[in-house]
């Protein structure tokens, strides 16, 4: 009986990818999450900072599980439509 195409020795199958290029890339899928990566969490969402950055500053989290986190532990991640890095002074705000 032959072999799956997917098993067989030389198959461009199942070795794409950034994983299979560069083994030194990790990904963080899964991972257990810190008292420091929470801590790092609840600063980010108080700066008012895009899941999307969040991701690249929490080391390549996925946006998905920063989300879940956040909800987890009552963390609002605020709108995007709002500025980010809180731009404005707080002078500004009191008018």
């Amino acid at each position: 009986m032959a072999k799956a195409a997917w098993k067989r020795p030389g198959s461009p199958i199942g070795r794409k990818g950034a994983r299979k290029a560069n083994p030194a890339y990790k990904r963080r899928a899964r991972e257990p999450w810190t008292a420091a990566d929470v801590s790092k969490l609840k600063q980010l969402a108080k700066g008012n900072t895009p899941t999307g950055v969040m991701s690249i500053k929490l080391l390549q989290r996925p946006v998905a599980a920063i989300r879940s986190k956040a909800q987890r532990e009552g963390i609002s991640l605020r709108p995007v439509n709002r500025s980010p890095y809180n731009r404005r002074s707080k002078a500004a705000k009191r008018r």
